[in-house]
């Protein structure tokens, strides 16, 4: 009989992304209600700052500009999901 130790361990997802436009309310709410949807833990990352991007003021408070570069990281379960959804979500920002 075999036994099956295998576990799945969170992983680590992150990608770097150019803004096309200012981070202001529009992307920054979809952006949160997008992270909320998902497992892992999410941060993005914008010069000496790094917020949970579920809340739409956080997001904002980075201060993001066009032409900036944000980074999203995740680690969990679903974390190449969540950064591919919202690196998507920010390369598309009007």
């Amino acid at each position: 009989m075999q036994s099956s130790s295998e576990t799945t361990a969170p992983t680590n997802h992150e990608i770097a992304v150019v803004l096309p436009a200012n981070l202001h309310a529009r992307p920054a709410g979809k952006l949160a209600r997008a992270a909320a949807g998902f497992a892992s833990s999410v941060r993005l990352d914008y010069g000496d700052r790094t917020v949970n991007p579920t809340g739409v003021l956080a997001v904002m408070g980075l201060g993001a500009t066009a032409g900036s570069t944000v980074t999203v990281r995740a680690e969990g379960p679903d974390a190449h999901e969540a950064v591919t959804a919202l690196a998507d979500i920010l390369a598309n920002a009007e």
